[in-house]
């Protein structure tokens, strides 16, 4: 596993020392709109008449050659709806998010529009023989009348602010951009067809796409997005910036007529693409997650690949090596199976986005990325993930590079022994027993600050997994409501480091806040094992009473994990829980050893710790929401340890092993 500041398990050297917050580059990274200044990106741009990234509905062979099942399977997928009414969005629906928090109502049916509009497109590319072109006439008018095509949870950038959208100050937001790039992929594809309809849909297409997404994207720079104007929390932009562009791009090289408007747009595109890659973290750390690097890292490869095959392969940074540690982020995080390392709101569980993963891969050369990709690869399930109906693009790409796909089947996971990120946003180690292997032991740990895009109090936070199943975990994040991105985020217990595995000291947890940090982090590599230090007493606001909380998490190959935290207070205090979280069955039988039973069954991990200092507890966890009970089942479990008299100074030591 290599990063910039690389530490390569094949050297078995002790890693460098991780201390200054600065120690991993930034600002070091390619500036496209610098590579790429305005006249040179118009003498590379293919004309919009001349550009064919893929075959339209009438070019019949191309279409012909997808291979049959698939071509059946969406032409049946598209008879589901012939026939059936474009579903309802009522002012009501849309304002339920502001009276009651619930956004998942209308984000349903919002998505059933959409999808249902792909699978309409889509039977018709398969099929050719205009069956289906009526139900798309309807669901295009049926788009092109909504009053806006922005969640109800994101209109709140409108000066109106929250309730119902001002039709007169369109919000370019995550949703609104993936509708214009539906539609504007619609209109490429069936253009003559949808116009023996009516030339009216087409045209009028066009024009809502420029009015609600291109017009207000040229003349605006103050969507919070874009990132054209500093963020008072210094953050850097999340996932939004490169989703937005890449749907904007496309959007713009698919209707804009106007060639001088249209290299506007696109150069436009790449100064607001500058603004997330620049000061992007140049180990590729993604401190929103894997999961959301599927929105993040993957769709700054998506505006690559519109721009790739826009200018004829002559923009191409598929050599860069920003570009490619961005990429290899995904397999970084990977634990095993479909688990991974779940920062922040990410999920712990999560089917990547195969064909993104794969191109990508193929693109930087990446074997590992294409494995990862291929490993257990069955059509079928590929054609049935609901996430692909989502976006009519990334749609276009995988049915065309499926046979690319499917050829290149791999028969293992790449499964990296050793990671470490070192980007004052991550600071995540990881390392298993052996390389290329889910037997035996995993760990990840990070440091980092409270600070991050989709922040949980988790300073210090860690998880094990042993032969490939979860038993100390991170829950993850519950179903998004209002209150998710709300003064009230930490309330939710899931963000709150109670319910990560870290301690409470006095009472208190840790605080929200970039300034809530580790502190004199460092990371070590050899042969043996692995191990990550830090202070996170900063991580605690001041009425916790810590002067410092040293935490040195280990892994020592074949042997165990190790987690240590010698502490200091302010004063003795017995008022002090080490909590852990586990979706296992906790046995309590002896005295300074707990044994986690994996409910699968088979497997068992073992817990020691000082029975001369600590007591132990369990709390069953009943999860209350779908999204999480699905990850991790119908219970979870909180272990607590507690001292059994006050203590201002001490050691506590944690063993875990098979």
């Amino acid at each position: 596993m290599q990063s910039r500041i690389s530490v390569c398990c094949t050297t078995f050297l002790v890693a460098v020392c991780i201390h200054a917050l600065g120690s991993v580059a930034i600002g070091q990274n390619v500036s496209l709109s610098e590579s790429y200044p305005k006249q040179k990106l118009g003498e590379i741009l293919i004309p919009r008449a001349e550009w064919r990234p893929f075959a339209r509905a009438k070019d019949r062979p191309a279409w012909a050659a997808i291979s049959g099942p698939i071509r059946e399977k969406f032409v049946t997928l598209g008879q589901e709806f012939l026939g059936k009414d474009v579903p309802n969005l009522p002012a009501t629906l849309y304002l339920e998010y502001r009276y009651t928090g619930n956004r998942s109502n209308y984000e349903s049916v919002w998505s059933e529009r959409r999808k249902m509009l792909h699978c309409l497109v889509l039977a018709e590319c398969m099929e050719g023989k205009a069956r289906f072109l009526d139900a798309i006439a309807n669901v295009v008018w049926a788009i092109c009348e909504e009053s806006s095509w922005t969640f109800p949870a994101h209109i709140g950038a409108q000066k109106a602010g929250s309730g119902l959208p001002d039709v007169t100050e369109p919000v370019v937001a995550l949703f609104s951009a993936e509708t214009a790039s539906s539609l504007a992929w619609t209109v490429y594809l069936l253009e003559e067809q949808l116009d023996s309809v009516s030339p009216q849909i087409c045209s009028r297409t066009e024009r809502e796409i420029d009015l609600r997404i291109l017009t207000p994207y040229l003349q605006r720079d103050d969507f919070g997005w874009m990132a054209f104007h500093a963020r008072s929390d210094g953050r850097r932009p999340n996932n939004w910036n490169p989703w937005i562009n890449s749907n904007v791009l496309a959007a713009t090289l698919l209707i804009e007529k106007d060639e001088n408007r249209r290299l506007d747009l696109t150069h436009k595109v790449l100064r607001c693409l500058d603004n997330f890659l620049v000061p992007y973290p140049s180990d590729g750390s993604c401190d929103e997650g894997p999961s959301y690097w599927g929105r993040a890292g993957a769709s700054v490869f998506d505006n690559l690949e519109l721009l790739y095959s826009a200018t004829n392969e002559r923009l191409d940074l598929y050599e860069d090596p920003a570009i490619r540690e961005i990429g290899r982020f995904i397999y970084r995080a990977h634990i095993a199976g479909d688990y991974f390392a779940n920062v922040g709101d990410c999920d712990a569980r999560l089917d990547i986005h195969r064909d993104l993963v794969f191109r990508y891969g193929r693109r930087i050369g990446d074997r590992k990325m294409e494995d990862l990709a291929t490993f257990g690869l069955d059509e079928q399930e590929l054609l049935a993930d609901e996430r692909s109906f989502g976006s009519l693009g990334r749609m276009l790409y995988e049915l065309f590079n499926l046979p690319n796909l499917l050829a290149a089947g791999s028969t293992s996971q790449p499964l990296v022994r050793d990671v470490w990120l070192g980007h004052e946003d991550m600071q995540l180690m990881a390392a298993r027993d052996k390389e290329g292997s889910s037997e035996g032991l995993y760990v990840a740990c990070w440091a980092s600050h409270n600070g991050q895009s989709h922040n949980h109090n988790d300073v210090g936070n860690f998880i094990i997994f042993a032969d490939g199943r979860p038993f100390i975990i991170d829950i993850g994040r519950p179903t998004y409501t209002r209150q998710t991105f709300s003064s009230s985020r930490y309330e939710i217990p899931e963000m709150q480091s109670a319910f990560h595995n870290l301690p409470t000291i006095n009472g208190v947890m840790q605080q929200d806040g970039r300034q809530y940090a580790a502190k004199d982090v460092q990371y070590k590599l050899n042969e043996d094992g692995a191990w990550l230090r830090m202070d996170i007493a900063q991580a605690y606001p001041d009425k916790a009473g810590v002067k410092t909380w040293v935490r040195t998490v280990s892994l020592n190959r074949v042997k165990d994990v190790q987690v240590n935290d010698s502490f200091s207070l302010k004063q003795a205090s017995q008022n002090i829980t080490q909590n852990l979280i586990t979706p296992c069955e906790v046995i309590l039988n002896d005295p300074g050893r707990l044994v986690l039973k994996d409910p699968a069954g088979g497997i068992e991990l073992g817990v020691q710790y000082d029975r001369d200092i600590l007591t132990a507890q369990v709390e069953s966890i009943t999860p209350t929401d779908e999204k999480l009970a699905k990850i991790w089942g119908p219970h979870m479990y909180r272990i607590l340890l507690k001292p059994k008299s006050a203590t201002e100074t001490a050691t506590w030591t944690l063993r875990f092993s098979k």
